[in-house]
């Protein structure tokens, strides 16, 4: 297995790079009649990481290309495409419009880059959370049902679990008075590990918290700082079994965020059983979405890794349409 691929989601890049998209109508993704599905589908902006880093898409369209291009009318935002428009009440005010005019239900924005919510140092932690209000109120207008955070800090595992959970617990504070979940997804650092994020969960007592549980962050690094340059000179540090690590998270999820890498037209990844993630999703009794999220393009294009990638346009419907055969087969 490259572990390399499964740590470039963490980087939070702002290269640019260019990409290959394509069109398919609509009719091509509808459901084969009879076909029955345990959760809803969405799809993740990141899948247009490509297009979104070079400007050949702006973020604006991204509800209405889910919609008309990929037959998805659920989207999850990615803060870094507009990170300076939050309290933007026009830009958001279009942001809703736009998914409005499209049949398109904003479902919940993955938000990074805000500080660390289990940072030793208290204002620094408390500064993080406050980072955070403005994504919540975002999300909110939108109405979304949740943001993704992330849970990291500075110092030991144990030192940084126990910042974690009061750092997420003031924020899950503040996004019960919007009535708006606050979800974690197994992302960075030490929340990669499983075992550690369930212990921070357990630790948790809101009705707002949980996981939105990604089927491939399961490699953990030391980096020295979030750019390609320090990637490339970057540790791993531990890997852990991605089909027992979705199975401890789900108890806690609310959200599931299904990646592909190097997957094929056939919907088949050499790193990945499909089948056997998806029944362990399904035994855990989950019945909400799960996102659409394809990362091929992003990494041949922006990471220049070398592989045999599929084009963006073709990665995501690849995905979809695997993701809803194997919903109807089980």
């Amino acid at each position: 297995m490259n572990h390399r691929r499964l740590f470039i989601k963490q980087l939070g890049l702002t290269s640019l790079a260019f990409g290959v998209s394509s069109s398919f109508p609509p009719s091509l993704f509808a459901d084969p009649p009879g076909s029955k599905q345990f959760f809803d589908i969405s799809l993740a902006e990141f899948s247009f990481a490509t297009s979104l880093f070079a400007g050949q898409m702006n973020h604006l369209d991204f509800a209405a290309k889910a919609k008309n291009e990929f037959g998805i009318d659920k989207v999850e935002y990615v803060s870094m495409f507009f990170k300076e428009k939050p309290t933007s009440k026009e830009y958001i005010g279009e942001m809703k419009k736009r998914a409005a005019d499209n049949g398109v239900t904003s479902n919940l924005i993955m938000v990074d880059g805000m500080g660390n919510l289990g940072d030793l140092d208290a204002a620094k932690r408390q500064q993080a959370i406050d980072n955070h209000i403005p994504w919540i109120e975002a999300a909110k207008e939108l109405g979304c049902q949740a943001i993704r955070v992330n849970l990291d800090g500075e110092g030991s595992d144990e030192e940084v679990a126990k910042a974690c959970v009061e750092g997420y617990s003031k924020l899950l504070e503040i996004g019960e008075k919007y009535r708006l979940n606050i979800l974690v997804e197994n992302h960075v650092g030490p929340s990669v590990n499983p075992d550690w994020l369930v212990g921070v969960m357990k630790q948790v007592k809101n009705k707002y918290a949980g996981l939105l549980v990604d089927t491939a962050n399961f490699v953990r690094y030391k980096v020295e700082a979030m750019t390609i340059e320090a990637y490339k000179n970057a540790k791993m540090i531990a890997t852990y079994d991605k089909y027992d690590g979705v199975r401890k998270l789900m108890p806690f999820a609310k959200g599931v965020s299904l990646k592909t890498h190097m997957i094929d037209q056939e919907g088949k990844e050499k790193e990945t059983d499909f089948v056997k993630l998806l029944k362990i999703v399904k035994d855990s009794g989950f019945k909400g979405v799960i996102g659409v999220e394809y990362e091929g393009s992003f990494l041949k294009n922006v990471v220049q890794m070398p592989g045999d990638y599929l084009p963006e346009a073709e990665g995501i419907k690849v995905t979809r349409d695997l993701l809803k055969k194997i919903g109807s087969e089980i």
